[in-house]
């Protein structure tokens, strides 16, 4: 049987010089004992995968929202993508695993009832009264950090700080830095803004862009609201179809999707290792202290020539997919239940659960738009859609 210290050994053997070492870690914010046989990196991922805003992931959608249909991804599904893909590339890297695997599985946590236009709703709801708008980030660091209550001597999951900077550095396309303060937790938040993004968190972020980019042109096709026409625009489509264009393989078919789709994945992680290695090998990295001080703050990255490659197809995708009527439609029904939602609490906060709203407490107005923000922000989609229906549709059982 392999103990916590032969796992331990073992990374010292395995791993790359600059990748970071469970047994070198910043450690937790609440001390703990260390586990007889999982390291410190495995004890985050178990706590992630048991907590409760994980198992909300299944019902919490992002472009396509849930009542459109089963087929499209989900928050859980789009997670174990990016797992997926984060540790195929972190081990073809040299990297630690584990901590990957901790950092992909927490990095949407945060996010709210019907994706993107779920979080504008409370992102403008918050900024209409003067604070700081809504942050899936900072949600995602707020759940593991406060909100997740599993154990009587913490708040939340006092996960180690390499996987609360993975979530506060976390940056894709969609992210927007700074725009909602942990009051209570300013010190140690700035503490660890100030600690260097791991070579392991900046993986999860690629292959959270990476799966972003993918998924959305399999979802896009599936559901009509673009063609392999619209696509044919980008260059880096048209490579993956020559590709994989062969006799007894329809254009247009489901198993011609698939396999374009996969050979758009299997270009963009190849060049992504390439372009990485080489950035490693430019900057002489050699240990943990070297990527905190190299001047290139995102050694893990695709080629200049990928990214603009992947930058064009984005663009197609912004215009004929984000764009289309019916994802219009989908995000106008969305915000309407939210708003609707967010404005019948603030008329009769009475109407929240009582360990939501203390009755014997007075609240400022701004007050009583943080505690529905974060009511709303952890329900799911059906949820909210649930909730919807009992408030405003007639003889819906209470």
């Amino acid at each position: 049987m392999r103990t916590r210290l032969d796992i331990e050994k073992s990374e010292n053997d395995l791993l790359a010089p600059y990748a970071m070492r469970a047994c070198d870690s910043w450690g937790r914010r609440h001390a703990e004992p260390e586990h007889f046989s999982r390291t410190c990196f495995q004890r985050d991922r178990d706590r992630v995968v048991h907590c409760e805003a994980f198992r909300k992931l299944e019902y919490k959608t992002q472009v396509f929202v849930i009542f459109e249909g089963d087929y499209y991804r989900t928050r859980l599904t789009h997670t174990i993508e990016v797992a997926q893909l984060a540790r195929t590339i972190g081990r073809n890297l040299s990297l630690n695993e584990d901590l990957i695997e901790a950092v992909a599985l927490a990095h949407d946590l945060g996010h709210s009832p019907f994706g993107h236009a779920g979080e504008q709703v409370l992102d403008e709801r918050l900024k209409a009264v003067g604070l700081e708008g809504f942050n899936h980030n900072q949600r995602s660091f707020e759940i593991v950090s406060k909100f997740e209550k599993r154990y009587p001597d913490f708040d939340g999951l006092n996960l180690t700080v390499e996987v609360l900077v993975g979530i506060l550095k976390h940056e894709t396309l969609y992210d927007r830095k700074g725009e909602m303060k942990v009051v209570e937790d300013v010190p140690f938040r700035a503490k660890l803004l100030k600690r260097a993004c791991p070579l392991e968190a900046q993986v999860v972020d690629k292959s959270d862009s990476l799966a972003y980019l993918n998924h959305d042109v399999d979802d896009g096709l599936t559901s009509g609201c673009i063609t392999a026409d619209d696509l044919n625009e980008s260059r880096l489509w048209r490579r993956a179809v020559e590709k994989v264009r062969r006799p007894g393989v329809e254009t247009g078919s489901d198993m011609f999707k698939y396999q374009v789709v996969k050979e758009l994945i299997d270009m963009q992680v190849r060049d992504l290792l390439t372009a990485t290695n080489e950035r490693v090998e430019r900057f002489k990295l050699a240990t943990f202290e070297d990527v905190a001080l190299c001047p290139e703050k995102r050694i893990v990255n695709f080629s200049d020539e990928m990214r603009n490659d992947r930058e064009h197809l984005q663009s197609i995708l912004n215009e004929k997919l984000y764009q289309h009527w019916r994802v219009e439609r989908m995000t106008s029904k969305a915000k309407r239940i939210l708003n609707e939602l967010f404005s019948v609490y603030m008329d009769n906060p009475k109407q929240l659960p009582y360990d939501v709203f203390d009755r014997a407490r007075k609240y400022s107005d701004k007050q009583l738009h943080v505690i529905i923000c974060n009511y709303i922000a952890a329900m799911t989609d059906r949820a909210a859609l649930d909730e919807y229906k009992r408030l405003f549709e007639p003889y819906e059982k209470v």
